[in-house]
């Protein structure tokens, strides 16, 4: 699948991977559906992706190359979120009469960025941390470290998410469940594609260096 890479290369096709996947999971994360009785935003459904290429990064890359690749993803996002409220801010002519729909799906309330913005960073950072210091202590356990990274990384991710951007706008118990079923959403998510992360990884890990 990658014979014709190095990890240099493959790392910068992560990269625009993980940004673009990020800026798309912001955009669809405005509508939610119904799961089974629970209400998850559609975020879910790429979201999980962006965990995937997070822990092969940290495991491949290390640390702080994943950091950097999250934290190039936070400004990217970031810039769109700016690109996106300015074109909406401009005034647009008469025949265009799609203005405020426009609006209702590329815009979004400064609560709902703050919570997205603090989610992602905690929780991205969490998963790549987790992933490396779990490889400290056993590097053989690989199912082990995906699924605990991803578990704690998408916990901390829902539960501030969830809780700036809706609390005091439902029941609490509601909220609680909202928060439980994400992250528990995301993390079966990640044990179904398993074996994909594990082939990509072991992928990765078999190319050379430069």
């Amino acid at each position: 699948m990658f014979e014709n890479l190095t990890r240099t290369e493959l790392y910068a096709m992560l990269s625009g991977i993980f940004t673009a996947c990020l800026i798309v999971s912001n955009i669809i994360a405005g509508k939610t559906f119904d799961f089974f009785s629970f209400t998850l935003p559609c975020g879910v459904i790429i979201f999980p992706i962006i965990y995937i290429i997070n822990d092969v990064l940290a495991e491949v890359y290390g640390y702080k190359k994943a950091r950097r690749v999250i934290l190039l993803g936070f400004f990217m996002n970031l810039i769109a979120v700016i690109c996106f409220n300015i074109t909406i801010w401009l005034p647009a002519p008469a025949f265009f009469e799609n203005s405020d729909a426009f609006g209702i799906v590329l815009g979004s309330t400064f609560r709902l960025l703050i919570a997205g913005f603090a989610a992602y960073i905690a929780g991205s950072l969490v998963n790549a941390r987790m992933m490396v210091h779990l490889k400290k202590w056993n590097e053989e356990k690989l199912f082990l470290r995906c699924i605990l990274s991803t578990l704690f990384g998408e916990s901390l991710d829902a539960m501030i998410f969830i809780t700036i951007g809706f609390f005091a706008t439902m029941p609490t118990d509601a909220l609680v469940m909202m928060i439980a079923a994400q992250a528990l959403f995301k993390t079966a998510y990640e044990i179904i594609v398993y074996p994909l992360t594990r082939y990509v990884i072991g992928s990765v890990k078999a190319l050379p260096e430069i």
